[in-house]
């Protein structure tokens, strides 16, 4: 473990992104991701940035109001369902997308239609935030963010977002929703900032009510000094530079049993009958439950190394492609698809992306930050005498230098070449920002590209 300049902590990035968040397009929030860290030369005259967090809770519903909420979402998907076939078949005929503006006056003639009279039991701002939701899926597709829009299918994801018409009594723990009244909640912690929307989804068999603010924040200094090294691993969720380890959890394993058991059951029934309903609930909740516990031991994990370290250096892991299958076609058959399908499992279960993503808005919450380096031969270099050959990690958990002799774990050695490489990155990006790369000397402009390319 080493300590970092605490002029370098002091300006780090500070905010603000969530799974949950709907809007990010705010004026002076910036984005968590990796690419855009630069916190060596980030202007001081910063003071305070705009932070955008969703808090969740979990509904008190009765079967009637859980009813009515089955129907709002169902109006919903059938909006944005029939708007985007008539923006398909638009284009099929040649002619321009409507814009919001014209998918708004169509919605109203829906809503009055007999046949769709029935959307006017829902919230008409949800049904016109359905096509919000349409339009902002059209402009990531065109801008290359995202795959083309697709049609919502009934009982996946339901949910619904209200943008305004809500009212929230934190005191007396309860919610109001237009055309449905006043809805009880789980209050577990206090709502912070302004609300700027909410999104009632549903998960199995319960409703829940995120809760997006908006709050200008101070900007923060990290109370550590000391910068990680972080490796990911199978075997073990993360082991750290200064020797903590992290065991894997294996949340899925846990309960892989129960669930092939629910399945089988399951596949054994005749489909959308009410016994196929109610093994389908079961598995949906296996589900849930796996899910929780993989998301309550990442929460657990990322906060204590937040709250430990100003600076976490991790691999640059592309997780997409590392679980991709390798079964491959009839033309070209994949090799060793069992093996690789159970290490894409374990990948998986583990969560990588996940366990990153809590990390950078951590530590940016806190003043810290999350520096990603290129994960090549971190677990094949000595940390003594920096020989990189394949031959030093023959096994799983050991390393063995072949030039100096060096043993140790190989997850603790990839830690510290991360964390090494993390510092490598910091001092090219300060010697080159700063202006004085031109004035080095060519002995010392090598040993400068070393390290940036190390």
């Amino acid at each position: 473990m080493q300590d970092i300049n605490a002029g370098f902590v002091k300006n780090f990035l500070a905010i603000f992104c969530h799974k949950d968040q709907m809007n990010v397009y705010v004026e002076n929030t910036m984005s968590s991701a990796t690419n855009l860290i630069d916190f060596i030369h980030r202007p001081n005259y910063i003071t305070h940035m705009k932070r955008m967090q969703a808090f969740k809770y979990e509904l008190k519903l009765n079967g009637n109001q859980k009813g009515w909420l089955y129907r709002f979402a169902g109006s919903c998907r059938y909006v944005f369902n029939k708007a985007l076939g008539l923006q398909k078949d638009r284009y099929e005929k040649g002619e321009k997308k409507l814009n919001y503006a014209g998918l708004c006056k169509l919605l109203t003639e829906w809503r009055n239609q007999p046949e769709t009279i029935w959307l006017r039991d829902a919230p008409s701002q949800a049904l016109q935030q359905s096509l919000k939701d349409l339009e902002r899926a059209y402009t990531n597709f065109f801008a290359k963010r995202a795959s083309f829009p697709r049609f919502k299918c009934r009982g996946a994801r339901d949910s619904f977002r209200l943008p305004q018409g809500y009212k929230l009594e934190q005191k007396n723990n309860r919610l109001f929703i237009p055309k449905l009244g006043w809805l009880r909640y789980h209050n577990s912690r206090d709502v912070l900032g302004t609300i700027c929307n909410i999104t009632i989804s549903r998960s199995c068999d319960k409703w829940y009510v995120s809760i997006q603010t908006e709050r200008d924040v101070a900007e923060a200094i990290h109370p550590s000094k000391t910068a990680v090294g972080i490796d990911v691993g199978v075997a073990k969720l993360a082991t750290l530079s200064d020797g903590k380890v992290f065991k894997n959890i294996q949340s899925f394993g846990q309960y892989q049993k129960r669930l092939a058991f629910l399945q089988r059951s399951a596949s054994k029934k005749r489909k959308f009958s009410h016994n196929w309903k109610k093994a389908i609930a079961s598995v949906s909740r296996v589900h849930r439950k796996i899910c929780c516990v993989r998301q309550d031991y990442l929460h657990k994990t990322t906060s204590a190394i937040s709250k430990n370290h100003a600076l976490v250096c991790v691999e640059d892991l592309q997780i997409k492609n590392m679980s991709k299958s390798a079964a491959g076609n009839l033309v070209t058959p994949g090799k060793n698809v069992k093996a690789k399908s159970g290490l894409n499992k374990s990948i998986l279960d583990q969560g990588w992306y996940e366990f990153r993503r809590q990390l950078e808005y951590k530590e940016a919450w806190l003043g810290g930050s999350v520096l990603a380096v290129s994960p090549k031969n971190t677990s094949r270099t000595c940390p003594e005498c920096a020989f990189v050959s394949a031959e030093n990690r023959q096994t799983q958990s050991s390393f063995l230098c072949v030039a100096c002799g060096y043993e140790g774990n190989a997850d603790h050695v990839a830690a510290i070449n991360i964390l090494r490489a993390g510092h490598a990155r910091l001092a090219c990006g300060e010697l080159v920002q700063s202006g004085h790369s031109m004035n080095q000397e060519p002995a010392e402009m090598t040993q400068v590209q070393e390290a940036c390319a190390w």
